[in-house]
């Protein structure tokens, strides 16, 4: 797969990044080549072959998510410490903005 310097740079965009030139030339390169070489795993002949997620056995420890009622008083206070909240919520800033 080869990309081209407009890829590069829809991609230096996505990630926030700053490029010259030169960078977005130098990493066309590089990506295409990583590229081309992940390509080769379509080569392989997987069939019969069952997905896996693990080899080592190994099993969930975490434990289960269960929510907990707390103390009506507790919530209410954490509720008045917090900056911002709405409706017995608390109100966070947004993580991802608008396009």
């Amino acid at each position: 797969m080869s990309l081209t310097r407009e890829d590069i740079k829809g991609i230096a965009t996505l990630a926030r990044l700053s490029l010259t030139p030169e960078e977005e030339i130098r990493y066309a390169e590089q990506l295409s080549g990583v590229l081309s070489y992940i390509d080769m795993l379509n080569e392989v002949n997987t069939d019969g072959v069952e997905p896996t997620t693990q080899v080592m056995g190994l099993t969930n420890v975490v434990r289960e998510d269960t929510a907990i009622l707390s103390d009506e008083n507790v919530r209410t206070k954490i509720i008045s410490l917090f900056p911002k909240s709405e409706k017995n919520m608390l109100s966070v800033p947004r993580v991802f903005e608008d396009q």
